[in-house]
């Protein structure tokens, strides 16, 4: 299809499907956030023993190597407890982001403080207490107690029956107003205790990661991603200290595994690409979710990969602005030896996509993602949706262009900033900047 045609297609049947959000949007879900208010008082109101399903676990990075860890379970919808862990069911679902925020804080967080390093417990000031002394068992070796439970609910093919003692009424930690809105989380319980009331089942694939002791993190989440493992499990076990070598094992907060894993995914596809032949023409493929759109550029030549964001006034990346806010981060076919500056977690999940299209057809390409993000993204959703719409995007019928120079010609009068703002921040657009000057310039 050529790409002029692709274009009114695209634009077409977005402008048909797109459901704009009301002025005030986040009314709704500080409506829906008193109405779970109001039910964990009614479920826990005198009861130390919560009975629940748990679909995953929580390790926070406050304070560092002292967390708070925990056992997430939604309260009266145990029933639908796998719903509520992230992945890419969501997407299939056409969560919005008060379907997202609605899921999240939907899940009661029960806690203890803990040295990433032992199954120990801290003191509020970090410190060991009886439990964390030196004496403690590893990581490694924690089969019991609340980290016991923990590991077992990460490891589970799905979501685990679990009782949990939580130290005196429930402090529901959950005040709702709009600042609430910008960082949605359930309500957090501290934990005296947890047991598990079934025995889960663990895949034979992740029982063999957690029996080999000399197996290094990352060849044995390159293991599971090879047995059909996702992201999002691999990346719940890692965050449980279940993977590595025993004397490196050590539990990983939650925001730093998943970009772990989409980085260390990625390093081994671009492995697997590097050799393959190139795409033998100029692609561009477009999604949008949840208020972000997104067009990806595939052309010949070896890997090189460039994630550009251009976040306009109003979305939570940049909501005091008057002006379009542009972001960039590249790699070349070497691959990149620092973490990103400007597109944090998104540049790896976006990557992530990309090479597992390529490692699917065995090419690789020279690949460029624009993404926009639009006023209509009000609240932060968590770079699963960049994942999962870029993954999307690239199972979609592409537009063709002549040339890499064609594709961003007939893309600029499409985007919301001008070329020459788009060729300072990028540098694959960059690359063009002699031509550029015969593209019609957008607004911004």
């Amino acid at each position: 299809m050529r790409l002029d045609e692709y274009f009114e297609g695209v634009e077409r049947d977005r402008e048909a499907d797109r459901r704009q959000l009301v002025e005030d949007k986040s009314y709704a879900i500080l409506e829906y956030l008193e109405d779970v208010e109001r039910e964990f008082e009614r479920k826990l109101d005198g009861d130390s023993m919560f009975g629940s399903t748990s679909p995953t676990i929580f390790v926070g990075h406050s304070s560092y190597p002292n967390v708070s860890t925990g056992v997430l379970s939604p309260v009266g919808n145990e029933d639908r407890a796998a719903e509520f862990e992230t992945g890419e069911h969501w997407y299939e679902q056409d969560f919005s982001i008060e379907d997202v925020f609605e899921h999240r804080t939907g899940l009661l967080n029960s806690t203890q403080p803990t040295d990433v390093r032992s199954a120990g417990r801290t003191d509020s000031n970090g410190r060991g207490g009886s439990a964390g002394s030196s004496s403690s068992p590893s990581v490694a070796d924690a089969w019991n107690g609340f980290l016991g439970v923990q590991r077992e609910v990460a490891i589970a093919d799905r979501p685990v029956d679990v009782e949990i003692g939580l130290e005196g009424k429930l402090n529901l930690d959950l005040e709702v107003s709009r600042t609430d809105v910008s960082t949605p989380t359930g309500p957090r319980a501290p934990a005296e205790n947890a047991t598990l009331t079934e025995n889960p089942y663990v895949p034979k694939a992740v029982k063999k990661t957690l029996s080999d002791d000399e197996w290094g993190a990352t060849g044995a989440m390159n293991y599971l991603y090879n047995r059909d493992f996702d992201v999002y499990d691999i990346k719940t076990i890692l965050s449980a200290g279940a993977l590595g070598t025993t004397d490196q094992r050590r539990l990983v907060p939650t925001r730093w595994s998943i970009t772990a894993v989409d980085d260390t995914i990625g390093n081994y596809l671009r492995g697997q690409v590097s050799n393959a032949p190139s795409v033998d023409g100029t692609e561009v493929y477009y999604e949008e979710f949840l208020g972000n759109r997104f067009w990806v550029i595939l052309t010949p030549g070896q890997w090189e990969f460039e994630l550009v964001e251009l976040k306009a006034p109003g979305s939570i990346w940049n909501p005091d602005a008057e002006s379009y806010r542009v972001t960039s981060d590249h790699e070349n076919y070497e691959g990149r030896t620092q973490y990103v500056e400007e597109t944090a977690g998104a540049f790896y999940a976006a990557r992530l996509g990309v090479l597992e299209a390529l490692h699917d057809r065995d090419r690789q390409a020279t690949a460029l993602v624009l993404r926009h993000v639009t006023s209509d993204y009000w609240g932060p959703a968590g770079v699963w949706q960049v994942r999962e719409t870029v993954r999307h995007a690239l199972e979609n019928e592409p537009g063709v262009a002549e040339t890499f120079r064609g594709a961003i010609g007939g893309l600029a009068p499409r985007l919301p900033v001008s070329t020459n703002s788009l060729r300072r921040n990028s540098e694959l657009v960059a690359g063009l900047q002699s031509q550029l000057s015969d593209f019609p310039a957008s607004a911004g």
